[in-house]
């Protein structure tokens, strides 16, 4: 069953718009997360220590004003976001036309380009510091999701062109994560973040973990892959509540319940359970999406941030329900439909003709800053997606058709 045809060009025609801009940028942007990177800020040692780093992120991050360059804080190309244009690119390189093969191998040398320094291991990190609760994380430290979008980019690429040399960086990510990351204790067993020394109880993070080492054991065969990766899902899935959502963590203060993690939680239980061909997390992915479509969106399809408010509509959100909601097209009619309403309701919202989407719809307003990799490359991947799932038409192939249609 197919969507509204309707809605086919105009999901190409943005697309198209939006890689024309980040392009133009050279992928380089601003980031919800980066006022450590501030000149201004870096100048000043009296600021360096916890309560600063917090308060001048968070007055970045929720300011409706874009204060960046105001505070000297550049523009910077970051791994996770060249990534996911990767892996968009790779699902719709029409959008790139004869270029796409050139853009792709640009996109993959930019990768090995900004892999994290000073380890033997091909991992990755953000390219700002970004203090936590409790500690602060160098830019270009190492860390598992950040190398999990890249290594899982990396084995679309592999798997689209079989160049050696892309398998090797994917599965040395891997190394990475079994080697550096995992760890296990009792029943307990997850994979470490922000940093090695943080215990593994953050579940998207070991749905995320847990798939990609799965797709390397498919591609290897190898048990070290197979064993971590089964044990943490299984600890994670355990931790599902019973109305079928999962905490952020098990760490008191993770005990938010949000939209673009659950998506992660769901995409990558799916692609875990596809890859080893296994039904054992069927009943908990069912669930899952249950609370997801019934606490996410709503009626004129906004995609809200938490489960229990509507406020604030973000366009991380947007981008990832529609991601989840195509992920589980088959699981029931109205879930495409859905997605495509996702997409026409941030066009209203959240677009900009200029050529990118805004980060974030407020209750009094609309914060109208661009991020790179929050927004941008996030919706790129997004729209490449449902291009590629409602098997949209080439806007080449529907302009001769047009024209055939007016010569008859």
């Amino acid at each position: 069953m197919r969507s509204n045809p309707k809605i086919f060009p105009d999901v190409e025609v943005v697309a198209r718009k939006l890689l024309a801009y980040c392009r133009e940028n050279d992928w380089a942007g601003y980031d919800p997360y980066d006022a450590l990177n501030s000149r201004i800020f870096l100048a000043l040692p009296a600021l360096q220590s916890r309560i600063p780093r917090l308060v001048l992120t968070q007055l970045l991050k929720r300011s409706p004003v874009n204060l960046r360059p105001l505070l000297q804080v550049p523009k910077t190309q970051n791994p996770k976001g060249i990534a996911l244009f990767l892996a968009a690119l790779l699902k719709a390189p029409q959008l790139a036309g004869e270029e796409a093969d050139e853009l792709l191998a640009s996109l993959a040398e930019r990768l090995v380009a900004l892999r994290s320094p000073g380890t033997e291991y091909w991992c990755w990190g953000y390219s700002f510091p970004w203090q936590t609760r409790t500690i602060v994380v160098p830019r270009g430290a190492p860390n598992l999701v950040c190398t999990n979008f890249v290594a899982d980019a990396l084995f679309d690429l592999y798997e689209r062109q079989s160049e050696p040399q892309h398998l090797e960086m994917a599965l040395g990510a891997c190394n990475y994560i079994v080697r550096e990351l995992y760890c296990s204790e009792g029943e307990v067993a997850g994979f470490c973040y922000p940093l090695p020394a943080v215990g593994g109880q953050v579940h998207n993070a070991n749905f995320l973990a847990a798939a990609l080492l799965c797709r390397a054991y498919k591609h290897t065969g190898e048990e070290r892959f197979l064993v971590p990766a089964l044990k943490a899902a299984r600890y994670s899935a355990s931790k599902q509540r019973p109305d079928g959502s999962w905490p952020y963590g098990e760490h008191p203060t993770q005990k938010w319940v949000d939209n673009f993690h659950t998506g992660y939680n769901l995409c990558a239980l799916q692609a875990l359970s596809r890859d080893l061909g296994t039904s054992e997390f069927d009943s908990a992915v069912k669930r899952g999406f249950g609370f997801y479509r019934a606490h996410f969106f709503r009626e004129d399809a906004a995609a809200r941030y938490f489960h229990d408010r509507t406020y604030p509509l973000d366009i991380h959100c947007v981008a990832q329900s529609i991601i989840t909601l195509l992920v589980f097209r088959d699981s029931g009619a109205d879930n495409l439909r859905l997605a495509s309403r996702v997409f026409e309701w941030a066009m209203k919202n959240m677009w900009d003709e200029r050529g990118f989407f805004y980060y974030r719809v407020l209750r009094l307003g609309t914060v109208r800053t661009s991020y790179m990799r929050w927004s941008q490359a996030w919706m790129l991947l997004a729209l490449s997606t449902l291009m590629r799932e409602t098997g949209a038409p080439r806007e080449s192939e529907q302009t001769q058709a047009a024209e055939a249609a007016v010569k008859i």
